[in-house]
């Protein structure tokens, strides 16, 4: 299992994650992507969600311009 953490800080609402990973990015109301079903870190300002199925996520790692998603 591996955990995807999104630094919500450093995200400019682009979509591009969503666009190629709509299983676990959106959009909401504040523009900015979100992990669906994700924990919240409000110190670390951080979105952490734990999956198995991370493909479509590598991609979205390699294609956010703002390189706030990682995978650990």
């Amino acid at each position: 299992m591996k955990e995807v953490i999104l630094e919500k800080s450093k995200c400019i609402g682009c979509g591009v994650c969503h666009g190629i990973c709509p299983k676990y990015f959106e959009i909401k109301e504040d523009n900015k992507s979100h992990i669906k079903g994700a924990d919240y870190d409000l110190e670390k300002e951080e979105e952490k969600l734990e999956i198995n199925d991370i493909d479509c996520v590598k991609e979205a790692v390699g294609s956010c311009p703002a390189q706030c998603i990682h995978i650990k």
